[in-house]
């Protein structure tokens, strides 16, 4: 079934139920890293394209877009082509057919499929357990997003490190158990991990998930920020929370995104 739900700046995005909706991991990550006039972004996986759709409002309110000698412009890159019909649907009636595409393709070919060197910022709220590491889905949409069954984690890092310029950040949101896994990646194909923060249902819960930025060629040295808490004592969303909701709740969200 086919539903229709709010995002942010009066953007909204359409979802197959059948399929797999976007959670709070999105959400954050859309906001985590630092935008710039003329930044060309590369979305892996877009889904549904929540995280273009809420990149794009989140420049729009800094003034990033409609600057025609800075063009800011974000691609989604989707495997299923029935997500990534739904997602240009979405792109199309926020009438942002200009400024944001949706191409369809295997994150694995990702190097053959755009120009070298093409993009300033790469964004990728990936699959996070591993093949075989636990049941899959009865419903292939769902296993793909869950599971590295169309794409692992060295293959984002790899081809990420093909489109990136030079000094281009690698934006992503993973689990803190695999963070070992992430920094021996990004050495291995020269980036940097050069910012961190890991997420916190609430202020006594450990970490379930964690943000990083990473620079291609950058220098060492990451900053490490105070952790995101989730839930508050009230059992309700922290005043950050709500802030990067933009004061309200994103209806199509799941908290348990990815368990």
């Amino acid at each position: 079934m086919i539903r229709c739900d709010d995002l942010m700046n009066g953007y909204r995005i359409y979802q197959d139920t059948e399929m797999f909706c976007f959670g709070i991991d999105a959400v954050l990550l859309a906001h985590y890293p630092a935008l710039f006039s003329g930044d060309r972004v590369l979305d892996l996986g877009t889904g549904f394209a929540p995280i273009p759709l809420i990149l794009h409002a989140v420049a729009k309110k800094a003034g990033l877009t409609g600057q025609p000698e800075k063009p800011f412009h974000i691609t989604g890159l989707e495997i299923q082509e029935r997500a990534a019909e739904i997602a240009a649907r979405s792109v199309s009636e926020n009438g942002l057919a200009s400024e944001i595409t949706i191409t369809v393709g295997d994150i694995r070919k990702a190097g053959e499929l755009f120009a070298p060197a093409s993009f300033s910022l790469i964004t990728c709220n990936p699959p996070y357990m591993k093949k075989g590491a636990g049941l899959l889905s009865e419903a292939a949409a769902v296993a793909i997003a869950r599971t590295e069954i169309a794409c692992t984690l060295e293959d984002i890092v790899r081809e990420s490190a093909r489109l990136l310029k030079m000094w281009g950040r690698l934006a992503m949101i993973h689990r803190p158990e695999r963070l070992q896994e992430i920094c021996a990646l990004l050495l291995r194909y020269g980036f940097q991990m050069k910012t961190l923060r890991f997420v916190q249902p609430a202020r006594d819960k450990a970490p379930t998930m964690v943000l990083f930025t990473a620079v291609r060629g950058g220098g060492p040295g990451t900053k490490v920020s105070p952790p995101l808490i989730v839930y508050g004592e009230d059992h309700r969303y922290t005043e950050e929370i709500i802030r990067i909701y933009g004061g309200d709740t994103v209806s199509g969200g799941d908290t348990d995104r990815k368990p």
